[in-house]
């Protein structure tokens, strides 16, 4: 793990605030020695249990932010500190996440943002101290125990001190909101969010697209060839500088369990992911099999895919997509296999509106839409793209 830091200090990118932080906008507070101390923070892995995991373990940023530990299911979900704890769910890439919105109902009653794939916390606070309180995760009992683990660090008392004060410790509740401050800070510098990808430059005028690349990007922004940007465009096209893809919404797609992962992490055919439901303040039952939409930035690296990463391969996720298009018995076939797609986790609620509103694509375009997606890769990536 030091051998990471070192790494990731010796990339050439400054770490620039981006808009939106907390404490950016506190004057007694510097920003630069917030941003330092956040990704310290990051890379640390005394704050586990039993030392063994930090921030980095599961959003590497060797890897585009994600878990690459093979570790018996395909690295669809995470291990925890004990190395044998399974989750439930795909670590998502923290790449990008810090222009997230907060968790909110809009004013058409859909809800949007937040963090983790049920909005579950608002922010990027929120989201940093989950984590090292979760028995799945880093393990720790509590607040206090975590705040523990920080005195007894060489570096951390006295720069905790030096940002916020001699006290800092005295409360255990604020002294741990100010470490989720610190990481949220650190996660919100130009680190995570070059925008320097292939598309990026094309923007600029500084990339020429292949034919293949081309033809990706105009189905992707069609709305008469595919469906991608219902739920993965933000930005109008004009106006698609600095755009995440992604609109920050929920919604079920008919994710079929990943029954690999349920059967190592003990949970079994029974149990049910509600996505969204889950929220502890969501209780409308049409919420229920909903996840949020991910960002599709470096998403050529971060597989496996969906919530559940019941998908190791960007095409077949595609493929999955255009199966709500596709008639006849063909549409419950892995194409390529013998294999059926496996039925919805939850049945009700799919959006079929936003999901069956383009026609079948034919493989020349799916690969054309991998192609335009491999585009989406920061620069310093491009390298490990296949």
């Amino acid at each position: 793990m030091m051998i990471r830091f070192f790494l990731l200090i010796t990339f050439p990118f400054a770490f620039m605030s981006l808009p939106g932080s907390a404490a950016e906008n506190s004057a007694s507070v510097d920003q630069t020695k917030l941003e330092d101390l956040g990704r310290a923070l990051f890379f640390d892995v005394s704050l586990s249990r039993d030392r063994t995991q930090g921030c980095a373990t599961c959003h590497d940023p060797a890897q585009a932010f994600i878990d690459w530990r093979e570790n018996g299911v395909g690295r669809a979900v995470s291990m925890g500190n004990d190395m044998k704890s399974l989750g439930d769910r795909n670590a998502p890439s923290n790449s990008y996440a810090a222009l997230t919105p907060d968790f909110h109902l809009n004013n058409e009653g859909d809800y949007v943002g937040g963090m983790f794939w049920d909005g579950r916390e608002a922010d990027l606070e929120g989201q940093a101290g989950g984590p090292f309180l979760n028995p799945l995760e880093m393990q720790m009992p509590d607040k206090a125990s975590v705040i523990a683990r920080l005195q007894e660090h060489t570096l951390f008392p006295r720069a905790f001190k030096n940002l916020f004060g001699d006290d800092v410790f005295d409360d255990v509740d604020l002294a741990y909101l100010r470490m989720t401050q610190a990481i949220a800070a650190f996660e919100r510098t130009e680190f995570f969010a070059p925008f320097d990808s292939k598309y990026d430059r094309y923007l600029e005028g500084q990339y020429q697209p292949t034919e293949q690349e081309e033809l990706g990007m105009t189905l992707f922004f069609s709305e008469q060839f595919s469906n991608c940007n219902q739920c993965h465009q933000l930005k109008t096209f004009a106006e698609s500088r600095g755009e995440t893809f992604t609109s920050y919404k929920y919604f079920n797609i008919g994710t079929p369990v990943n029954h690999q992962v349920r059967k190592a992490n003990g949970l079994g055919g029974d149990h049910i992911d509600y996505g969204l439901l889950e929220n502890p303040v969501v209780s409308d039952t049409s919420q229920a099999g909903k996840f949020k939409t991910p960002t599709l930035r470096n998403v050529a690296l971060t597989a496996p895919y969906m919530h559940n990463g019941v998908f190791q391969d960007l095409k077949t996720v595609v493929q999955f997509y255009n199966k709500y298009n596709v008639r006849g018995k063909a549409a419950d076939m892995i194409p390529g296999t013998n294999q059926v797609w496996g039925e919805p986790e939850i049945t009700e609620n799919i959006a079929l509106q936003e999901l069956e509103s383009a026609p079948a694509l034919d493989e020349r375009r799916i690969d054309a839409l991998v192609a335009f997606m491999k585009m989406l890769t920061d620069k310093r990536y491009e390298h490990l793209v296949q």
